[in-house]
C-alpha cells in the first residue's frame, strides 16, 4: 500500500511557537502552568503534562500566586493581564501575532461602530478561548455566530460589522456573509450596502491556504485517515474538507480508532490533520497503518 502523510498539514506556526516556549521553560524549571489546553490535541497535552505542563482553568488562575502562566496561541481578555499583574504572576506570553493583530482590529473597529448603534458579530465557536479573547477586548458585546439560523436576531437597519475566528472555515464564513447582505437587502434600507455592513475576513491564510491544499491531496488516496483533537475547531472545519471530496475518509484521535476494515481493498492511505495535529502523531498512524496492512517499504512524507 501507498502510505503518505499531507505535507501541508501539522502545526501552524502560532501552535508550534507556543508548544516550542513551553518546552523551552519546561526544560529550565521542570514546571509551568498553562491556561487552558495548549492546543485541541489531548495526545500533544499529555505528551506535555508528563514534562511537567499544568493544566489550569480561570478559577485556578485567581488563586496562584508568584509562579509562571502560559498564555497559549489562542490569546486571552484584557482581565487574564490584569489578574496576573495583582497576582504577581509572570505571563509568557505566546499568544499567535495574527490573533492579537486580529483583537487590534476588533477593538478599534468596535469603538468606531459604537458611536454609530451599530452591532459587531464575530464568525465562530461559542466559548471557543479565541473568540472569548476577541469579544472580552469589548466587554462582551459582540453577537457571536456559529451558523446562518443565529444571524435572525439582528436589526439589520444598523450597521454590522462582522469578523472571523481565525480557524473557521472559509466557505462558512463566505455563507454568514452573503447572508447578512441578502437581509439587510430584505429589510430595504436606503442606505447604500457599503454604508450599514463591512465584512473582514478575518480567518488566518496559514489556515485558510490548507483546504484547497487539503481538496487536491483527499482526491489521490483510496482512503484518508484524518487526524484531529475533537475539540479542534479547525479540525472539524478541514475534515468537512476531506469527507466532501473523499467519502472513505475518517477521523480519528490516534491511531488506536483505525478500523482495520476500513483499509480493506485499499491501495493507498492518505494521513492529514488539523493545524493542531503534531507530525509525530501523524507518523504514529501512517506507522499503524502499515503494520495493519504489512507495507514494508518506506512511508512517503
Amino acid at each position: 500500500m501507498r502510505i503518505e502523510i499531507d505535507k501541508n498539514s501539522g502545526y501552524c506556526f502560532g501552535v508550534e511557537y507556543a508548544i516550542e516556549m513551553a518546552e523551552n521553560e519546561l526544560q529550565k524549571s521542570g514546571t509551568l502552568y498553562c491556561l487552558g489546553d495548549i492546543v485541541h490535541n489531548d495526545m500533544e497535552v499529555k505528551r506535555l503534562a508528563a514534562l511537567g505542563l499544568k493544566v489550569i482553568n480561570k478559577e485556578k488562575l485567581e488563586e496562584l500566586h508568584d509562579c509562571k502562566v502560559l498564555i497559549r496561541a489562542h490569546g486571552e481578555p484584557p482581565e487574564t493581564y490584569k489578574t496576573a499583574l495583582k497576582n504577581n504572576i509572570d505571563l509568557i506570553d505566546a499568544s499567535c501575532p495574527v490573533v492579537l493583530k486580529l483583537q487590534n482590529r476588533v477593538k478599534t473597529e468596535f469603538d468606531r461602530l459604537e458611536k454609530k448603534d451599530g452591532q459587531m458579530v464575530i464568525y465562530g465557536q461559542k466559548g471557543h478561548a479565541e473568540v472569548i479573547g476577541l469579544n472580552g477586548q469589548i466587554g462582551n458585546k459582540a453577537t457571536v455566530v456559529t451558523s446562518v439560523e443565529e444571524l435572525d436576531n439582528l436589526d439589520y437597519s444598523k450597521p454590522i460589522t462582522l469578523f472571523s475566528q481565525t480557524t473557521k472555515s472559509t466557505a462558512g464564513f463566505q455563507k454568514i456573509k452573503s447572508t447578512i447582505e441578502a437581509k439587510i437587502k430584505e429589510a430595504q434600507t436606503e442606505k447604500e450596502l457599503s454604508e450599514i455592513f463591512d465584512a473582514n475576513d478575518s480567518i488566518c491564510r496559514q489556515v485558510s491556504n490548507r483546504e484547497p491544499q487539503l481538496s487536491v491531496f483527499a482526491r489521490e488516496f483510496d482512503v484518508v485517515l484524518f487526524v484531529s483533537g475533537k475539540k479542534s475547531s479547525n479540525g472539524k472545519a478541514l475534515f468537512t474538507v476531506c469527507k466532501n471530496l473523499n467519502d472513505k475518509s475518517y477521523f480519528i484521535e490516534n491511531e488506536d480508532e483505525i478500523d482495520p476494515s476500513w483499509l480493506e481493498g485499499a491501495d493507498s492511505a492518505g494521513i492529514c490533520g488539523a493545524t493542531s495535529t503534531p507530525m509525530w502523531l501523524m507518523q504514529q498512524v501512517a506507522e499503524k497503518v502499515r503494520q495493519i496492512t504489512g507495507t514494508e517499504k518506506e512511508l512517503s512524507i
